[in-house]
């Protein structure tokens, strides 16, 4: 049967086909050519059947060269920013070999641990945004999940050193509950024995009481020592409000020494210039007020008490007394406070009452002593500018008038004056290490009684505290005073004051107080001049922020110039103080 065109064309078409590339391949070859031998792999009938399984192009390994368009995908960079990635084109998936799992240290991130060991790039910030804080070290405090609910700035976690081997604080005490209302933060206390208080409404209040017994060599300050046991009762009271805005303080502070021997009625057969009663109360107190108008103005009030009695020794006591008289000392002071940007003007209105019990004499009678009564109208301004941070220089101008209940005292002298004073100085503050405020300045005092000369003198006043250290305070104080008397001729008396007290803490619950006092007492017009020395030490252990164990031991001495009135005396007391 023969064979018809169609199939002879067929035939040479397939040997066309056949021949072509062996053409191609001859004349293309440079070197000698070879015979291929024959493998299976010649008739397998599968597509790519003439290449290895392992050189197929859709098996593709990354140890193999391959086209950029048969390469593998790239891993994704843990330190790439997502905002760039988002602006590339997305590339197509089509034809790409799918990556099951995660790449090595693809959770890395900017943190962790990387097996690549690759350098990390730092991330870029926008303009302005805070740079992110380095992770904790080890030893570092764990912060809390639950913010403190408290009021006012958060706190800072404390060292474990400080928390370490202390009872946990409950929830509730904590203020952080869920639900619970903010609890009032308390201020820092800086004394660890010191007292609480408690909290009425706003106020916080603080109050203590001191009981001491011991021994006084000459609580009379007799020229000859008579000593009698003595005791002290001295309480206190602070109030604090606790407002926003607006302000008030009371603080109110007594004492009262008692002695357990009577001093002689008579020595040497003339009436004792001592009462035979040595018994003295002390009290002083004030209640501070202020009104907050607006954040310029503020309107300022103050009431004052003292009550007292004149000092051992002193020349006002009359000679046969059964026991001191008191005097009480009260009044008032209504003023402002007005700021200018850095200048400050404060002035005010002030009116006292000084008053004397009547003395009660040995022989039962009694002598009054209204004569001593007066009144004291005045006014004082103060001007400060605040010339930079911790140092503030003032002008403070003060005058007075005084008006006697009697014109004429018991010498017949008419003590009614005018008179005031005028000084200058700074407060200032440096670093919390020097604070406080002294000025000088002149006071003057003139008397309606010719034969009383003008009462002058130069006069300081001032406070400072240095903390020369964590365990160790100096105070200065310094103050000038003119003072009433009875002295016949004398128009008045000029008290200046200086005191040094160190306070150093051998422990925080064992302080030791040193304290030095000198004082000079100028009687103008009699030439009579006093002067004191007092060296006291005190000596606390405190038991809590209740209890507190004091002993103290104090050595006074009064040198005069007047024959017969100079005297000394040594007080030793030990008591305790209770507090709250």
């Amino acid at each position: 049967m023969g064979s018809s065109p169609g199939t002879g064309r067929s035939k040479r078409a397939q040997f066309l086909c056949a021949a072509l590339p062996c053409l191609a391949l001859a004349a293309l070859g440079s070197g000698q050519a070879a015979a291929q031998s024959l493998t299976p792999d010649l008739f397998n009938p599968n597509r790519g059947g003439f290449a290895s399984p392992d050189n197929l192009p859709t098996r593709r390994t990354a140890g193999v060269p391959q086209a950029p368009s048969d390469a593998l995908p790239a891993l994704p960079d843990p330190n790439a920013d997502p905002r760039k990635a988002r602006e590339r084109p997305a590339t197509s998936r089509v034809g790409q070999v799918p990556t099951y799992g995660l790449p090595a240290a693809a959770g890395a991130s900017s943190s962790g641990y990387d097996s690549l060991n690759r350098k990390r790039q730092q991330p870029k910030l926008y303009p302005g945004q805070p740079k992110p804080k380095r992770p904790a070290g080890p030893g570092s405090p764990v912060p809390s999940a639950t913010p403190e609910r408290t009021l006012g700035p958060p706190r800072i976690a404390p060292p474990p050193s400080e928390t370490a081997h202390k009872t946990p604080v409950a929830p509730a005490m904590a203020g952080n509950v869920p639900g619970q209302p903010l609890r009032r933060r308390l201020k820092l206390n800086d004394d660890p024995f010191g007292a609480v208080g408690d909290y009425a409404g706003s106020f916080l209040i603080k109050g203590g009481l001191e009981l001491s017994a011991g021994y006084d060599t000459n609580p009379t300050r007799l020229n000859k020592p008579v000593g009698s046991p003595a005791y002290v009762v001295a309480p206190d009271l602070l109030v604090v409000s606790d407002w926003e805005r607006h302000a008030l303080v009371a603080d109110l502070r007594g004492s009262f020494s008692g002695y357990t021997n009577n001093m002689p009625a008579t020595i040497d057969g003339l009436a004792s210039p001592s009462p035979v009663e040595a018994n003295r109360p002390d009290f002083n107190g004030h209640v501070d007020g202020r009104l907050d108008v607006t954040r310029d103005f503020k309107l300022l009030s103050q009431l004052r008490l003292r009550l007292a009695t004149d000092n051992p020794g002193s020349p006002n006591v009359q000679a046969g007394l059964q026991k001191y008289p008191v005097y009480a000392a009260y009044g008032t002071t209504i003023g402002f406070d007005q700021t200018f940007n850095r200048f400050q003007v404060s002035a005010g209105a002030t009116i006292d009452r000084t008053a004397y019990t009547d003395s009660k004499l040995t022989d039962g009678t009694t002598f009054p002593n209204t004569d001593r009564d007066f009144n004291q109208y005045g006014g004082v301004g103060r001007f400060s500018y605040d010339l930079k941070p911790g140092l503030k220089p003032f002008v403070e101008i003060e005058g007075d008038t005084r008006v006697h209940d009697q014109a004429a005292d018991r010498n017949g002298y008419f003590r009614d004056s005018n008179g005031g004073y005028a000084k200058v100085g700074s407060s200032f503050e440096f670093s919390r290490i020097l604070i406080g405020e002294i000025s000088v300045g002149y006071s003057a005092r003139n008397y309606t009684d010719p034969r009383l000369s003008q009462l002058s003198g130069f006069l300081t006043t001032g406070s400072l505290i240095w903390n020369a250290s964590g365990l160790t305070t100096v105070k200065f104080f310094t103050d000038t005073q003119i003072n009433e008397t009875t002295v016949p001729g004398s128009s008045g008396v000029l008290v200046r004051t200086y005191a040094a007290e160190v306070d150093h803490d051998f422990r925080r619950w064992l302080t030791a107080v040193g304290k030095f006092t000198y004082g000079t007492y100028d009687y103008q017009g009699q030439n009579r001049n006093d002067k004191t020395y007092s060296l006291e030490g005190n000596l606390i252990y405190k038991l809590n922020r209740n209890i507190w164990i004091k002993g103290t031991l104090r050595h006074d001495i009064l040198d005069s110039n007047q024959a017969g009135s100079s005297s000394q005396g040594t007080v030793m007391l030990v008591g305790v103080r209770l507090q709250n």
